[in-house]
């Protein structure tokens, strides 16, 4: 087993965080993507087109981990193409690396799939891995996915879900439009501020997902978030204080719609609903956060 890590789809804002962390331990890393092939910064870029085997394939055999982030962005109108793709682009590649999996010689050691926290719909119930699936479109996307994902045994290969929340990074990632809007004194509440946002550090997500490569016993499903939700009132109060912006006025429902759909070219659901999860199986099995308070944190990141 070679110290190989190949992370499919790796070339956006969590694929290359962990890419990067993985590169400070000394680790060859693939990334397999729809761009050209290439070697950047140490990293190799390997092409592929999420759903069809390939030359691309060979890089799993013998590779001690596949990580896979693969999928459309969800930042996005929901039309019916984009929501096609949005499924699509998840379940294809799903199977595909299954595919690629079975045919190796010396298959990973795990498989560890990013999905989505969606998976409960729009709910302020506290929500762990044991909560039922939630109403609407992504949370039907997700569970669509985690049933193609488990749905082929992998013998030799140990397989991993993670439910992932808002994760927050200082140049990348869900942080920097609200820090945009913020500065520019439009960081107040956003809709009803009821809906919740299960948030955590990159730096926390790269821990874990280094832990879920070397621990044996994890397996299945797991809340990938930090273990203090808060209310986005109180996420934009606490993002406006260490910005030093005291106030900004809220902004209703009705326009966030208008300025979703005119202006940042997404769907407004994204702003207007959220979750409450707590990371159950995670605290359970001892993994410890670095990140749990929310001002300090966003102190570190702005």
């Amino acid at each position: 087993m070679s110290s190989t890590i190949v992370l499919a789809g790796g070339s956006g804002f969590l694929g290359v965080s962990f890419a990067k962390y993985l590169q400070k331990k000394g680790i060859r890393v693939v990334i397999l993507t729809r761009g050209n092939s290439r070697t950047d910064e140490g990293i190799e870029f390997v092409h592929w087109d999420g759903k069809t085997l390939g030359d691309w394939a060979h890089n799993l055999d013998g590779a001690k981990s596949v990580i896979n982030f693969t999928g459309k962005s969800v930042n996005c109108i929901y039309t019916q193409k984009n929501k096609e793709e949005i499924l699509s682009s998840r379940l294809d590649s799903v199977a595909v690396i299954d595919q690629a999996i079975l045919q190796c010689t010396i298959p990973p050691e795990s498989l560890i799939q990013a999905g989505s926290l969606a998976i409960y719909g729009n709910t302020e119930k506290v929500c762990d891995e044991e909560a039922p699936s939630g109403e609407g479109f992504s949370a039907d996307v997700c569970v669509q996915w985690e049933n193609a994902f488990f749905k082929q045994d992998l013998p030799n290969t140990r397989k991993v879900l993670f439910r992932i929340g808002f994760v927050l990074g200082k140049e990348e990632g869900a942080l920097v439009p609200l820090k945009k809007l913020t500065k520019f004194g439009l960081g107040g509440t956003v809709g009803s501020g009821r809906q919740y946002i299960s948030w955590l550090h990159v730096d926390d997500l790269n821990e874990l997902l280094w832990t879920s490569i070397q621990s044996k016993s994890m397996k299945g499903i797991y809340n990938a978030t930090g273990p203090t939700p808060v209310t986005n009132k109180v996420f934009m109060e606490t993002l406006r204080k260490v910005m030093n912006r005291p106030w900004s006025p809220p902004t209703p429902a009705p326009l966030v719609k208008v300025g979703a759909y005119l202006f940042m070219k997404t769907e407004p659901e994204l702003a207007l609903t959220g979750r409450n999860c707590i990371p159950k199986r995670l605290e359970e099995e001892g993994f410890q956060f670095t990140h749990t308070h929310l001002e300090k944190t966003l102190q570190l990141l702005v």
